[in-house]
């Protein structure tokens, strides 16, 4: 096994079932191997199954065939092998998740938001907000630590929910259409800190869009059709 090698996904399929019952592919053997430090763009009209991708690779769903593996410090975290308690644990230490809707809590404020992962991960409330600061000094909104989501304009809110993805240093960044609910100006700024944050971090990202502008500022293109990597 390369050791280079982050995750590996092997001959994946899935099916969602529709309220009729019917049965609806939407993945359809993929074979994808992403290496540390990988910067990939998945991309592809709606429907084709990306956000089903990043959803499998992030353990937050699982295939109904195939195999997907993780590989973290000298270990193989096969997903169909390891209970829900331990994919939790390996999702909020090794995966950072920033979607097109920023999710944010609404009953908290930014740092709050943002110190939650490093809580559940059982880092003490100093620590966390220590860590919280950094990064929202960094992402130039600390300004607006006290503020709720709802006092947040979008472009902060996705600044907010970075942040809240990189907390606890994770080893990979699944981003599902980071900037598809930002006006121009806040997606160019809100891609300028992706760039700027893998250089810094040397961070794995692989991002699902269907921006050619997020597109061309990745190392690796891969275009999905049918529910397969073309």
């Amino acid at each position: 096994m390369d050791e280079n090698i982050l995750i590996e996904a092997q001959n994946v399929f899935k099916s969602y079932k529709t309220k009729l019952d019917k049965v609806t592919p939407v993945l359809k053997g993929i074979d994808l191997k992403i290496f540390r430090g990988d910067f990939i763009a998945l991309v592809g009209p709606s429907g084709v199954g990306k956000s089903t991708l990043l959803h499998l690779l992030g353990s937050l769903d699982l295939p109904d065939e195939g195999t997907i593996n993780f590989y973290i410090d000298s270990k193989q975290i096969d997903y169909l092998k390891e209970d829900d308690v331990t994919l939790s644990k390996h999702r909020n230490k090794s995966i950072g998740f920033v979607f097109q809707f920023s999710h944010l809590l609404p009953e908290f404020t930014a740092i709050e938001n943002v110190m939650l992962p490093a809580l559940i991960a059982g880092d003490s409330f100093k620590n966390a907000q220590m860590k919280a600061r950094e990064l929202l000094e960094n992402l130039d909104v600390i300004h607006r630590k006290d503020n709720k989501p709802s006092q947040l304009s979008g472009g902060e809110q996705q600044r907010i929910a970075i942040a809240r993805a990189l907390i606890n240093k994770p080893d990979l960044i699944l981003a599902d259409e980071p900037t598809g609910n930002l006006d121009s100006d806040n997606a160019k700024i809100v891609l300028d800190i992706i760039q700027n944050l893998r250089e810094q971090h040397k961070l794995t990202f692989i991002i699902a869009t269907h921006s050619l502008e997020v597109a061309n500022i990745a190392q690796k293109k891969l275009t999905m059709k049918d529910g397969m990597i073309l």
